[in-house]
């Protein structure tokens, strides 16, 4: 298939627009041959997934975008980076890692990139709308806008991400394209009257995510969520476990009005039932320690807090009233702790342990204080990378327990 390229996107990859932009396009030209799209889309935002610092290629990268005077050419929101530029000194990193990693942030914003670094560009104002095209990169961000709002974009990795924005175009290709949105496998939830907590909507991700392949699936008999957070929770756990980018929870989510709608009037390939067991031993599979472990840290927002979240949060932390030295960590985005202390809302929270966390997350940055004991966690992809990444022994619970624990120095869950 040979790809079709505009009169404008010809004179982009020629240099008419500057050698960034023709960089990009041949990147973005070269990507949309190799997997096989007839040609290229307006998009009409971006999100971009490379601020996190891996190594020098990353930098040397962005920079030469910088140098070659190149800018975003829609609304380009940036993914969480490897620095907390609001609470630097709460990072410890060591200078030669600290400089490139402050570096790589601050490139991107030359570019004319949004200073949002934050893994939940959907809580800003440049939230797309349903129907939207754009380019985003980090999982759960994908999975988000094309499941929960049913805008439209695939799952782009680091440097495309960001050619897609420099250009503002993307491959007419995979999920923004109508035909490819079709449900492929069917969950169908055997749960009972089960109620709708938090930890249910994780668990389903998981066992989703680990179950779909490549393949979108469609979840029959979800309970009605209490928001949009355990959408986000489903979504981010089954991009943790799997591939998913698009997910169809019949009655629920904007594709799939009903079941027929959500297969686009086609048979599924397979059917899956799960049960209130399946998931329990999903959850269960997120926790290395019994009820009862000491406990050095609480952290939450993994994907990132929401404003909702917080407001959830901050009266369990008054009523269990920990303070015996249990951090408890929070990582949000900036816009989100900018709206909060325009409230007056975390004034005197300190005194609970309460440590907000902007611009980055406890399982990719060291931040935590301590990496000896078991850290509690109410966010299934915490609980799935934070052992491998940081070391640490985590357990997983519903956010109460997590902030009842905090007030006890050590692991209760549920009735205990």
């Amino acid at each position: 298939m040979t790809l079709e390229l505009t009169v404008r996107d010809r004179s982009v990859l020629d240099g008419e627009q500057g050698p960034s932009a023709a960089a990009a396009m041949k990147i973005l030209v070269a990507f949309s041959n190799a997997i096989g799209a007839c040609g290229l889309l307006d998009i009409s935002g971006a999100h971009i997934d490379g601020c996190l610092y891996h190594g020098k290629a990353g930098l040397d990268f962005v920079e030469r975008l910088v140098e070659g005077g190149g800018r975003v050419q829609v609304p380009t929101t940036l993914n969480v980076g490897s620095f907390d530029l609001i609470h630097p000194g709460m990072v410890k990193m060591p200078a030669a890692e600290e400089v490139p990693a402050r570096r790589l942030m601050k490139a991107h914003l030359e570019l004319g990139c949004q200073a949002t670094f934050t893994c939940a560009p959907y809580q800003t104002r440049f939230r797309p709308e349903f129907g939207q095209q754009i380019a985003w990169g980090e999982s759960n961000a994908i999975v988000f806008a094309n499941s929960v709002i049913g805008a439209r974009t695939n799952r782009y990795g680091d440097f495309i991400d960001l050619c897609c924005a420099m250009t503002g175009r993307a491959p007419a290709w995979g999920l923004h394209l109508s035909e490819n949105r079709r449900g492929r496998i069917l969950f169908e939830l055997d749960i009972g009257e089960a109620e709708p907590i938090d930890s249910l909507f994780v668990g389903i991700g998981l066992i989703v995510g680990q179950a779909s392949g490549d393949r979108i699936p469609v979840i029959a008999g979800l309970p009605q969520p209490r928001d949009e957070d355990q959408l986000k929770a489903l979504g981010g756990a089954a991009a943790t476990t799997g591939a998913v980018a698009l997910f169809h929870a019949v009655g629920i989510t904007p594709e799939a009005n009903t079941l027929d709608e959500a297969f686009h009037g086609h048979a599924t390939d397979e059917t899956i039932r799960i049960t209130r067991a399946d998931i329990d031993h999903a959850l269960s599979r997120l926790s290395g320690v019994a009820d009862g472990a000491p406990l050095a840290a609480v952290s939450l927002g993994t994907p990132h807090f929401s404003h909702e979240e917080w407001t959830r949060l901050l009266p369990m932390l008054r009523e269990a009233a920990p303070g015996k030295g249990i951090p408890i960590y929070v990582n949000t985005g900036r816009a989100t702790l900018t709206r909060l202390q325009e409230e007056g809302a975390l004034a005197g929270m300190e005194a609970f342990g309460l440590i907000p966390v902007a611009d980055t997350c406890t399982y990719v940055t060291s931040i935590l204080e301590r990496l000896d004991g078991v850290v509690m966690t109410n966010s299934g992809k915490w609980a799935h990378y934070a052992p491998g990444n940081i070391g640490v022994t985590v357990a997983f619970a519903e956010m109460r327990d997590c902030i009842r624990s905090a007030a006890a120095g050590h692991v209760v869950r549920g009735a205990s």
